[in-house]
């Protein structure tokens, strides 16, 4: 079974909502750079928790879980309180992040200063565990099916859409809300700089990004359909110079799968547009290369939304081109402690 993408959600450097989102991909301008401690890096412009989500709950919630909360709420809608029919499965979430570093820094510092190291905030202990987003996105919204985090860097949203897929085709779920979330704080920027021996020129973003997914076939989906899911692929690397021979694995892997050949794809959002990425490209397109579309160039490397924000890139020029309609679109993703990821998609005519 495959599954059909039918709604997304976006807070980005650009700002809240999928408006403000098509408009900066489609002006091509970058989002606002701000300085930091650690360089000048793109937030969200004016993103404030309560402001957003009511003061009821949000008083420990993190940066990450507010904005995975909120991106969610935007496709969720306001909890079912009559409940789901036996006949239907609920609808459930896969989340792609890692959590707050920021919230975990803080809760040990917080036991290593104290007078004791019990004397800690117990209503923040959720924020430092890695499922904390997925599980108050679930319940302030009502969905009461499969509840999952997955962890995976740069490719984490594509993994959790290789989940949530996965729950479908098993019959395990319906309705399925999956996608990636980030924050930018001072913690993650000094272990990012510090994991490659420092600044490195990257610019630092944060987001997240969230897709409604629906089963093949389903009146939903034949109803809303934007783009099929057509295949998933990764690989693990040990070493960087394994990046192109591994992710051209995963890209020849999936265009088997698909029954496809690098021509058929007409669109590439990659997550880095040099480096050995751009060298797994290069090989299995030769000189022919397709459009890009480039999503990390414009609001900054959003870490474990990256992918779920380049999978929305390619959503957005199948509405402004149509003759992307049919044809197969490439997302590709390496984070560079060991996973490799590409999906393909088929955009649907507009309707």
């Amino acid at each position: 079974m495959r599954s059909v993408i039918t709604a997304w959600s976006a807070i980005s450097p650009f700002g809240f909502g999928a408006g403000t989102f098509r408009t900066g991909l489609r002006t091509g301008v970058p989002a606002p750079v701000v300085p930091s401690p650690a360089g000048s890096v793109r937030l969200v412009p004016d993103f404030d928790a309560r402001a957003v989500l009511g003061k009821k709950g949000t008083r420990s919630m993190d940066r990450v879980t507010a904005l995975a909360v909120a991106a969610v709420g935007e496709l969720a809608g306001p909890p079912d309180t009559a409940g789901t029919p036996a006949r239907r499965p609920a609808p459930g979430l896969v989340l792609g992040t890692t959590g707050s570093v920021q919230s975990t820094m803080d809760f040990t510092r917080s036991s290593l200063d104290g007078d004791r190291p019990f004397y800690v905030d117990p209503a923040r202990f959720p924020n430092t565990v890695m499922n904390c987003a997925a599980g108050l996105s679930a319940i302030r919204h009502g969905l009461k099916g499969p509840n999952a985090t997955v962890a995976g860097g740069r490719a984490a949203g594509l993994l959790a859409l290789n989940y949530a897929r996965r729950l479908q085709a098993g019959g395990r779920a319906g309705t399925l809300f999956c996608g990636g979330a980030e924050e930018y704080s001072d913690a993650r920027a000094r272990l990012y700089h510090h994991s490659r021996g420092g600044p490195d020129g990257t610019v630092l973003g944060e987001g997240a990004a969230v897709l409604r997914l629906e089963p093949a076939g389903s009146a939903a989906a034949e109803r809303d359909g934007l783009a099929e899911v057509v295949a998933l692929e990764f690989g693990v690397f040990e070493d960087a110079e394994e990046i192109p021979a591994t992710l051209l694995g995963c890209l020849r892997r999936a265009l088997e799968r698909a029954g496809a050949r690098p021509g058929d794809i007409a669109l590439v959002a990659p997550g880095e547009t040099a480096g050995p990425e751009q060298a797994a490209l290069t090989s299995l397109f030769g000189r022919a290369s397709p459009a890009r579309v480039d999503c990390t160039g414009l609001i900054g490397d959003a870490a474990a939304a990256a992918a779920a924000f380049q999978v929305l890139a390619v959503l957005v020029r199948a509405e402004d081109d149509p003759a992307l309609a049919g044809s197969l679109a490439l997302v590709t993703a390496v984070d560079h402690d060991g996973t490799v990821g590409c999906a393909l998609l088929r955009p649907y005519p507009a309707r």
